[in-house]
């Protein structure tokens, strides 16, 4: 008899049509070794579940409320297994307060930082005023707690207050020193480094476009082109955030490479699995095909993450 795997998609999150593309990707790598089912976590979807029964869920929602420990708190309630990350480790990495907290209490090293509250600040001369107190213009200004470069702005000082506005929904938004160079990415698979990626994106940055949209065009270069040591270097850093947070199952690490160093951003635990996602890619390059990388995520699938 065929195991059940139920694949959580789409959610509440600004993240949800990726959720869904993930989800349809990793669907048709399974749908013939197993019993599958994509299910939307909206309302009575519990219920749902307790109905399917499934062996494993497999997690492909991003962002909050599927990325951030509160589905796999409900997960680890109802006694199923699931994949990636668990509850601490989830609620750790997509606040980007704590996180970075860990990494420099871990002597990671990650831009400097001060977060902006809406009422703290009356007028332009005190936002200015701190933040040429820390680090100077240019800044990059974030939500705490959301995925996939979501709002995430790179700011001067004639649009920081422009886009500062952007984000009057957030209660807390994080002003970051920005580190310009190279946009590497590591990904960890268990507890095995499996292998980074180098970015070029014909935007300003790597953001949400550059991410999802094939008319961005950016550059995924394989093998990346730094020194062995170099190479070393970050994907030990990855491997050691990765632990240290207390991540399970896949993620990728988000760095950037300037003046020979390199700065930790952020953690994403439950990375995207679609034709332009990273971690398939690194995997291919690796001689992990795409059936294989996600038969080995649903076989990693636990209760206590």
């Amino acid at each position: 008899m065929k195991k059940k795997i139920l694949i959580l998609a789409g959610g509440y999150s600004k993240e949800k049509d990726i959720s869904i593309k993930t989800a349809k990707a990793v669907y048709s790598q399974i749908k013939n070794d197993y019993k599958c089912k994509i299910l939307d976590p909206k309302n009575g979807f519990i219920k749902e579940i307790r109905k399917f029964k499934p062996n494993v869920i497999f997690n492909a929602l991003h962002g909050r409320y599927g990325e951030d420990g509160y589905i796999q708190l409900i997960l680890e309630n109802e006694k199923i297994n699931y994949t990636h990350s668990g509850v601490e480790a989830s609620s750790i990495c997509i606040n980007k307060l704590i996180s970075k907290k860990i990494f420099k209490n871990n002597k990671i090293l990650s831009p400097n930082y001060f977060v902006f509250k809406e009422n703290s600040y009356q007028n332009r001369k005190k936002i200015y005023k701190k933040i040429n107190k820390y680090f100077k213009f240019p800044v990059v200004i974030k939500p705490i707690n959301e995925g996939s470069s979501v709002g995430v702005f790179i700011c001067n000082k004639f649009n920081f207050l422009k886009n500062l506005k952007k984000l009057n929904t957030e209660k807390e938004i994080l002003i970051e020193k920005y580190i310009p160079g190279r946009e590497i990415q590591v990904a960890i698979m268990g507890n095995k480094k499996l292998g980074t990626i180098e970015l070029v994106p014909r935007r300003k940055f790597y953001d949400y476009k550059a991410k999802y949209d094939k008319k961005a065009k950016t550059k995924h270069i394989l093998p990346v082109k730094l020194p062995k040591n170099k190479i070393k270097e970050v994907e030990n850093i990855a491997l050691k955030a990765h632990k240290i947070t207390g991540c399970k199952g896949v993620t990728r690490s988000d760095f950037r490479f300037n003046n020979n160093k390199f700065y930790l951003l952020e953690i994403n635990t439950q990375p995207g699995m679609t034709e332009l996602s990273l971690v398939p890619e690194i995997a291919k390059y690796k001689g992990i095909s795409f059936y294989n990388l996600i038969k080995w995520i649903i076989n990693d699938a636990s209760i206590n993450r």
